[in-house]
């Protein structure tokens, strides 16, 4: 589909003169021409007026609009502090008409959102039109009146916080419903974590569905200041990257340290943590653990010149904790600092992104965050110009998008990641529509997704041997359209483009993605499968490499790319057992070797473990059979009788030799993951023929004695 197209596909039916007319300034690119097919001065300045035109234009019904927005939300604020402070109980449905405005306040939000990114990014296809073909360059200085009409860069979470409290106090009748945490420690709950990706375009409608039901779960701020949702952490990995490896791999017992502070660099307090990766099979969760620091001893209980034994009795004067807890505390932190120094752990990688976390207070049976703006920073000294001796590199901050940065330092993950954590009691439904909106075309489900994982695999590629399955997939638009038939979860009406503001037009995202059913029954494990091109032997494209899509080669090999994509995706979506498949192709930069391996999902069950238990006790079942035969031939004192019986001996002995060699292999074989086969077609040969020769010896020695 074409943009021009594609603008009127996405333009809010009511808004639809204030879009930016891109087919008019086509139009002007074509006709404007000279037989050379470049401009002239005039038809340059006519096709610059066009462009700032439509930038007043839109940057102007941004303003009004936005404005608008904010006015009617107060009003609304205003009415519910009304009704809230009536002394007499009213109509039941005295919050009906609250909430049918508070309804198309959020639309409206989600469509200004939508029409200014489509706008920002027809004025930058089109730019990128004329640039191409004209003699003159006109981005350079297009940019700079972008930058005079910052159309693109006000965000709307502040009006989303104000609606999430509203909509909170309309959902629960001016009334928060106190809810029991009994039984949240009982194992009669199930929970469960899935993270998702998110297109930048779907963002806030993902918002504001989530607000509907669920309020932004606020963090008081110190010193009257604005909750800041910055979030930073510093992953730590040795030369070896052991962490990475065990986390990537789904190790039992692997585990992750990382510092995290949350807010600004003026932060005082710092979080040391460890996560702790455990096996379902275990029957045990996994773990995270962690406690709190000064910013000026960080370094020093690095280094291990520092305890906490200060700060422990510190805490200990104040009362804050109890001796149980103090005792908890110093042994974790001893084993955190024991664990650096031991496995020479030092700061790897950074991750910042500004998060929205949406939770009922009290409540915690269903949570969801959404982070944004996630971004992978180099920590590593490797090459002696970043941090150095201090556990943190000091030349950035919270200033997203860190343009002072090196390109090679830093990676800008493409979408937000939403992580929705479920606590139901076992054989209970998820609520409807956490479902709906999980299976929607706005959300793009990757099990096991890691922030650490995927900073290692793009900024320090060239130390690792082994990627995450969802690599291969950054260079594939997540993005989906809309299903028909859909009815939207903000208003509950089906979508219809010419309706009123009351019947938006809201995309339908109630299909399944049948794509990630079998991925989901795969969550815990991985195992390793070598990647090779197929297409002309040639490596294919990295995920972060630009094409030129007018040019026949990058369009031929991104084709090849999409083909190869489209085997992993058809690996995720076979509901067979996946621990036997493999893949060829490979995932990489430009012109290096196929050495690299990718982590695919693959679940190895408790049961895969008895089985190979079983098996070798069968056979041991057998060698005793065989050599209680054996012993009581030798104990008959017979010539034949002990041949035979040591013959049996020697056979059982290699039964039994047999059995301890296949179980250890396949032990071995099972708990790395090995993509197979796990069978053995000679072992089990050879043992008929040695059992075969045996029973016809003694058969020979027998006859030979008797008849011979």
């Amino acid at each position: 589909m074409k943009f021009g197209e594609q603008i009127k596909a996405a333009a809010y039916q009511e808004w639809r003169y204030y879009y930016l007319d891109y087919d008019a300034a086509k139009k002007l690119l074509k006709e404007g021409r000279r037989p050379d097919g470049k401009f002239n001065d005039d038809d340059e300045a006519n096709f610059v007026q066009k462009l700032e035109a439509e930038l007043e234009k839109v940057a102007a019904f941004r303003k009004i609009k936005g404005d608008e927005l904010t006015r009617r939300l107060q009003h609304v604020e205003s009415l519910v502090k009304k009704i809230l402070g009536s002394t007499h109980e009213e109509d039941p449905l005295r919050f009906q008409a609250v909430e049918d405005e508070i309804i198309r306040i959020t639309v409206e939000v989600n469509e200004l959102s939508k029409f200014i990114r489509v706008n920002y990014t027809g004025f930058f296809k089109i730019l990128k039109k004329h640039d191409k073909h004209m003699d003159y360059i006109l981005k350079p200085m297009f940019n700079t009146r972008l930058e005079s009409h910052p159309f693109y860069k006000d965000s709307f979470d502040p009006i989303i916080i104000r609606l999430s409290k509203v909509y909170d106090i309309v959902r629960s009748g001016g009334e928060r419903e106190k809810v029991s945490s009994s039984g949240a420690g009982s194992q009669n709950f199930v929970r469960r974590t899935t993270k998702y990706w998110v297109h930048p375009d779907n963002v806030t409608e993902v918002k504001c569905i989530i607000l509907k039901y669920l309020p932004v779960l606020l963090f008081s701020a110190k010193s009257g200041k604005a909750p800041n949702p910055a979030i930073t952490s510093i992953y730590f990995d040795n030369d070896q990257f052991e962490l990475y490896q065990g986390r990537i791999e789904k190790t039992e017992g692997a585990e992750a340290h990382r510092i995290r502070w949350y807010g600004g660099m003026d932060q005082t307090e710092i979080f040391i943590e460890r996560k702790t990766h455990r096996e379902d099979w275990t029957g045990e969760s996994s773990v995270k653990e962690r406690f709190s620091i000064k910013e000026k001893y960080v370094n020093d209980f690095i280094k291990g010149t520092y305890s906490m034994d200060k700060a422990i009795k510190k805490i200990r004067e104040r009362g804050q904790k109890t001796e149980k807890e103090l005792e908890d505390l110093k042994t974790l932190a001893d084993d955190i600092q024991q664990g650096i120094l031991k496995k020479k752990l030092h700061p790897m990688i950074r991750t910042f992104y500004n998060r929205t976390a949406f939770q009922l207070p009290g409540d915690a049976r269903v949570r969801i965050s959404l982070d944004t703006e996630l971004t992978m920073v180099r920590e590593d000294n490797y090459d002696k110009k970043r941090s150095g001796d201090n556990w943190r590199r000091m030349d950035l901050g919270v200033d997203y998008p860190f343009t002072q940065l090196d390109p090679e330092d830093v990676n800008h993950f493409p979408y937000a990641i939403l992580e929705v954590k479920l606590q139901t009691q076992a054989g209970a439904e998820n609520p409807k529509w956490v479902e709906e909106l999980i299976n929607s075309h706005l959300v793009e489900e990757v099990p096991k997704f890691s922030k650490f994982i995927h900073g290692c695999a793009t900024l320090l590629e060239s130390h690792i041997n082994l990627l995450p399955f969802w690599l291969p997939q950054m260079d594939k638009d997540i993005k989906k359209p809309s299903p028909q038939g859909y009815v939207s979860q903000l208003t509950g009406r089906p979508n219809s483009p010419n309706k009123s503001n009351l019947d938006v037009r809201v995309e339908n995202y109630i299909s399944k993605k049948e794509s990630k059913k079998a991925l989901n029954s795969h969550l815990n494990d991985h195992t390793e499968v070598t990647i090779e091109d197929q297409t002309e032997n040639t490596p294919l494209l990295a995920a972060s490499e630009d094409y030129d899509y007018d040019s026949e080669t990058s369009r031929r090999k991104l084709r090849q790319k999409k083909s190869f994509l489209g085997k992993v995706g058809d690996l995720f979506r076979d509901d067979g057992d996946q621990s036997s498949s493999t893949i060829a192709g490979f995932v990489g930069r430009r012109g290096q070797p196929p050495q690299k391996k990718i982590a695919l999902p693959v679940r190895i069950e408790p049961k895969v473990f008895f089985a190979n238990e079983r098996t070798f006790l069968s056979w041991l079942h057998f060698c005793t059979v065989l050599g209680a035969l054996s012993v009581g031939l030798l104990n008959l004192g017979d010539k034949v009788a002990m041949i035979s019986g040591l013959i049996f001996t020697v056979v059982a002995i290699l039964f039994m030799l047999y059995a301890l060699f296949l179980y250890q292999w396949r032990a071995h074989k099972i708990r790395n993951r090995d993509a197979g086969p796990y069978d053995d077609r000679f072992g089990p040969t050879l043992l008929v023929f040695v059992l075969f020769f045996a029973l016809m010896a003694n058969f020979y020695l027998k006859f030979n004695q008797n008849y011979g």
